[in-house]
């Protein structure tokens, strides 16, 4: 038996558009033996089309997929301490899948890769997980990480901004946070992970949003405007979306007005736009402004 040692690639494969993987991710993805996914279950399944899509669109010979069912996590719990218990408990099941999946399908002098939704080092488990199952000592190989274009950056070229205005500071943060109030400084705040919807409580203060879900796929839909105006409407999409697909991925970003001029014409999907307050949404070929 080879005593060659394993490797192991975190690849960040961008938000979701095949054109967002970087030169670098491309030739990671052609040194590796074998992908792993760890899905999200069957409502989740375009997560992992969108996946193959991108491997498709990529990679000039046939590759290898090997799939499990990520495991079940407690999502009720939002106080700090039972939700980091919470998130623990789910790593170390994932972590077990992991260790299980590169011990019985990557040989010992293979490369086996991880494709990680927007960049492996904002909000994504990988990392730590593979830290987890290397403590274990039950299997040893060596890894590296590829950046990738995340959901944050994607989110302000869709929207034609920059996420920090001038000299100011940006803070990224989880919707759980967001709910505690908007920072009393002069930053801006970019928020994911907000499957509570914050922002409805943070109306009456003056706020602009630039909001997008499923960015850099078919389905994306934007929304930019004053946070009272537009913030039922944000409410209402996202409602449609879930129903319609199982699932919800978004990103926002918040900051106090007034905004620039240009700001306010930054709702539009490739080749279209909408004004103040208005929404864009790209469902295959069909795009409605309103």
């Amino acid at each position: 038996m080879s005593d060659a040692p394993r490797h192991i690639l975190v690849i960040g494969m961008g938000a979701g558009d095949p054109d967002h993987v970087t030169l670098a991710a491309v030739k990671a993805m052609r040194r590796a033996d074998v992908f792993f996914v760890v899905g999200k279950g069957k409502e989740k399944g375009s997560l992992t089309r969108l996946r193959r899509d991108i491997l498709d669109e990529h990679l000039t010979g046939p590759y290898r997929v090997v799939e499990a069912e990520d495991p079940w996590r407690d999502r009720t719990q939002r106080d700090g301490g039972r939700y980091a218990s919470a998130v623990h408990d789910w790593r170390h099941r994932r972590a077990d899948i992991c260790e299980r999946l590169i011990i019985e399908e990557l040989a010992p002098g293979q490369c086996g890769a991880f494709l990680v939704w927007g960049d492996p080092s904002l909000y994504d488990s990988t990392l730590a997980i593979l830290d987890d199952i290397l403590g274990r000592g039950t299997v040893q190989f060596g890894h590296e990480v590829i950046p990738g274009i995340s959901s944050v950056s994607a989110l302000a070229a869709r929207h034609r901004v920059t996420l920090n205005q001038v000299g100011g500071p940006i803070h990224i943060t989880p919707g759980r946070r967001l709910a505690q109030g908007f920072p009393e400084d002069d930053g801006d705040i970019v928020v994911m992970l907000d499957g509570h919807e914050s922002f409805t409580h943070l109306t009456g203060k003056g706020l602009w949003i630039h909001w997008g879900a499923y960015i850099g796929t078919p389905d994306e839909i934007l929304v930019s405007g004053p946070l009272d105006e537009v913030a039922g409407r944000i409410s209402q999409l996202r409602a449609e979306a879930r129903e319609r697909h199982g699932w919800i991925m978004d990103t926002y970003l918040l900051r106090r007005g007034p905004v620039d001029a240009d700001s306010t014409q930054s709702t539009g999907g490739t080749g279209g736009t909408a004004g103040a307050g208005g929404v864009n949404r790209t469902d295959g070929a069909d795009r409605t402004n309103g």
